[in-house]
């Protein structure tokens, strides 16, 4: 595996281009160059399994040839670092036992094996005794399992290296931990605690290896805006100099979150749009793109209608820059699932607002749990009384 020096890794790069190689929305001309790019890739690393399974989809092509040279790649290579590895355990120390075992597991990852590099990293963890260094074994299997798109690998690589922080751990560690936890629940649309988790890294971002910083503050906006009160979203995303220095970088970005913020909602509809095709070609946020205009379109809609307890449909639509006929549809889809607190007046051509009071629902939530508390008190005492 390359080095950790301020690049994505090459792997995670590749799993990219594999992604947009098979996107619909890609045009044949730029799948040309990308399957070009995989192809060398795929030769370089010697990932044999992979070529395989791309010829079989169509991928690639398929060569023989190709194939042939690179297993027999595969072969003298793993002959190398199996003899390395006796060499260590017969004359060296266990330092060098433990690096002789991690390059082979190293080998394995960079050839796309995954099943062997998993089994070899666990048996590296077997001669590994500094925490740190068994940190960075969970680092390699959390890349491992996004290129593969693991989630159970994934859960479960988080949750061994929180277990691992325990006992102790470096904080440079623990906050590049946030980042690829925070990329998890993007991915598994837990957007709030992504958010969280991306707005707590964002002054100690230093896992270039699966993402720049330019992505790392786009994913930070985009879960933020749909995560974060309108004050929390000013003092912690709007306002904060991290995102600020980089935001301009990104096209559409800024306008998508300040006219946001400012109730631009024509500039801020326009924005989106410019957006969404950096969505839908995220390999991260693609699955999710409904979902994420659904909750952004709800952030927007209650946003206008919370100054307002009443107000036609005429004067949002034009709020927004669309026809009578697409907020009608629209607000009745929020309605109808509860999104919206509002009620439409077809024949008035007026939208009410009907925004539940706190107070009273904090009181009947209280209510309910209290219901459910003494029921459970009522069961425990028979059990106690026979």
């Amino acid at each position: 595996m390359e080095a950790q020096d301020g690049t994505q890794q090459q792997h995670i790069a590749l799993a990219h281009k594999l992604f947009l190689l098979t996107h619909p929305d890609v045009d044949d001309i730029e799948k040309v160059r990308l399957r070009d790019e995989v192809l060398d890739a795929v030769k370089t690393r010697d990932m044999a399994s992979l070529y395989e399974s791309l010829a079989v989809a169509s991928v690639l092509e398929m060569d023989t040839a190709v194939l042939d040279r690179m297993r027999k790649r595969i072969e003298d290579e793993l002959k190398t670092l199996d003899d390395k590895i006796a060499d260590a355990e017969e004359n060296l120390g266990e330092s060098e036992v433990r690096e002789a075992h991690l390059a082979k597991s190293l080998f394995f990852i960079r050839i796309g094996d995954k099943e062997k590099a998993l089994e070899q990293l666990k048996t590296t963890e077997e001669k590994t005794v500094a925490a740190g260094q068994k940190m960075d074994l969970v680092f390699y299997t959390l890349q491992l399992g996004f290129f593969y798109m693991d989630f159970d690998l994934i859960s479960k690589s988080i949750d061994k290296a929180k277990n691992l922080f325990e006992g102790g751990g470096d904080w440079e560690r623990k906050n590049r931990l946030k980042v690829y936890e925070g990329l998890y629940c993007m991915s598994t649309r837990n957007f709030k605690k992504a958010a969280s988790l991306f707005l707590d890294s964002i002054s100690t971002f230093t896992t270039d290896e699966i993402f720049s910083y330019d992505t790392f503050i786009f994913y930070t906006v985009l879960t933020s805006i749909i995560s974060l009160d309108r004050v929390s979203l000013k003092q912690k995303v709007v306002d904060a100099p991290e995102i600020l220095s980089v935001i301009g970088k990104i096209p559409h970005l800024s306008e998508f979150l300040n006219s946001l913020y400012g109730c631009h909602f024509k500039s801020f509809f326009s924005a989106f749009s410019g957006l969404t095709e950096q969505i839908k070609l995220d390999r991260y946020l693609q699955p999710h793109f409904r979902f994420y205009v659904r909750e952004v379109s709800t952030v927007v809609y209650s946003q206008f209608l919370e100054s307002y307890k009443s107000v036609t449909t005429e004067a949002m639509a034009a709020a927004f820059g669309v026809s009578i006929g697409f907020i009608d549809q629209e607000l009745s889809r929020f309605i109808a699932t509860g999104k919206l607190h509002c009620k439409i007046d077809k024949v008035a051509g007026i939208l009410e607002t009907n925004r539940p009071d706190a107070k009273n629902a904090l009181y009947q939530a209280t209510i309910k749990q209290g219901d459910f508390l003494l029921n459970r008190i009522q069961k425990l005492s028979r059990v106690i009384d026979l």
